[in-house]
């Protein structure tokens, strides 16, 4: 059985609104994002939504001088992620000093 483009589409529309209204839940929680491109990982602060773009303020990524700003990752651009929620375990501190 295969899907008709059209089902294949609704699924992938849905998909990606289930994640908008997940990340616009998690505004001000913490997230660990990867993503297939440069830089690859991010770790702060959700600030916002912007569409399909979730804005970060990035505490940690692959190097210093792209730290300590806010981002803007599609969702689309997003392979996997975890956010942090009272109670749940929590997004270790990275840090070069240890």
């Amino acid at each position: 059985m295969t899907l008709s483009r059209s089902a294949s589409y609704s699924h992938n529309v849905m998909h990606d609104m289930a994640l908008v209204d997940y990340f616009r839940a998690s505004i001000g929680q913490r997230a660990f994002i990867l993503t297939p491109s440069y830089p690859f990982m991010f770790i702060g602060e959700i600030v916002s939504l912007i569409g399909d773009q979730v804005e970060l303020a990035v505490e940690t990524t692959h190097f210093a001088q792209l730290e300590n700003r806010n981002w803007l990752i599609h969702i689309d651009n997003i392979e996997v992620f975890y956010i942090e929620f009272p109670g749940d375990p929590r997004i270790p501190e990275l840090n070069d000093m240890l």
